[in-house]
């Protein structure tokens, strides 16, 4: 399930990603069949699906990339930014991705693209402002670790899903809401029919829901190590994460919701659970265990923690 690459494997990941997949395919075909004989038109819900899947698939990197106001940036535009990132491809010996720049204050990174080839790593100016270099380093090693795994095309898939209960859920409830006050008792069927859809599809979109944030945060830890690890150097990736955490909690709320759907994506969440419960629906793990991991590893490789 990896690129090949000097990254370190990670089985654990590996299997995650695995049963994940597994799980959200089973699901997936369910969801599929109930609609079917809900809506009894099997074409109109395959074509819907597989078209929204492939646009998912194929076009996610734009998507992302248009989302956060990312634009690919040259090695004459960037060299500073191409240069790490030529040296951590070379040291991992892994294909090179495209390299993107975001102009917002938000701290942050990410990783997306369907594969290797067409992979791309991209950091805001707001984290280019506030990193050190071998801070921005650890990070980039974070972010390249997930195209190196492959789980940024596995979440990308895997949300898939979740879009599709989503978007039904909603589409059941406005045709509820705006077409069925003025319905006669022979048209009874049609709102039965349109509850059916949604239950069924909040259904899907919460058991989707929970399935990916528990690979998200696994997949986080995982890429955190497999950074410190090709660095050498896991008190820089500790810094920058304390660094970018503090700095994000000062960020107006308002300012952060427009980034909150790509929290998955993110090195570090744009908003926070806040809370002991949320953190078992975060897309990551908390601060406080990352931050131990990468204590760990400092003691395994013999240098002090921060």
């Amino acid at each position: 399930m990896t690129v090949r690459s000097r990254f370190a494997p990670d089985r654990g990941l590996t299997a995650r990603m695995g049963l994940t997949m597994f799980l959200l395919g089973l699901l997936y075909v369910a969801f599929v069949a109930v609609l079917i004989a809900l809506l009894r038109s099997w074409v109109l819900v395959v074509v819907i699906a597989a078209g929204l899947l492939a646009a998912q698939f194929w076009f996610s990197d734009r998507i992302a990339l248009f989302a956060m106001r990312g634009r690919i940036v040259t090695p004459e535009e960037q060299p500073q930014l191409h240069g790490v990132i030529d040296r951590l491809c070379a040291t991992a010996d892994m294909p090179k991705p495209r390299v993107a720049v975001s102009r917002m204050d938000l701290p942050n990174a990410f990783a997306t693209g369907r594969n290797a080839d067409h992979a791309v790593v991209c950091v805001t100016t707001g984290l280019q402002r506030r990193l050190e270099p071998e801070e921005l380093e650890g990070v980039l090693a974070h972010e390249l670790s997930h195209v190196a795994h492959r789980d940024v095309a596995v979440i990308t898939i895997a949300s898939f899903l979740g879009v599709i209960a989503g978007l039904m859920v909603r589409f059941a409830f406005y045709s509820q809401l705006f077409g069925g006050r003025d319905r006669r008792d022979d048209d009874q069927n049609t709102a039965a029919l349109l509850f059916a859809v949604m239950a069924v599809s909040a259904l899907v979109y919460a058991l989707s829901f929970l399935l990916i944030r528990a690979l998200s945060r696994y997949r986080e830890l995982a890429a955190d190590r497999a950074a410190a690890l090709l660095t050498g150097r896991p008190s820089a990736l500790a810094s920058a994460l304390t660094k970018v955490t503090g700095d994000i909690a000062r960020i107006p709320t308002q300012d952060l919701r427009t980034a909150q759907a790509f929290n998955a994506f993110f090195f570090t969440p744009a908003l926070g659970p806040g809370s002991t419960v949320a953190n078992l629906f975060s897309t990551h793990p908390t601060l406080e265990r990352r931050l131990d991991q990468l204590a760990e590893i400092s003691a395994e490789l013999g240098r002090p923690a921060p």
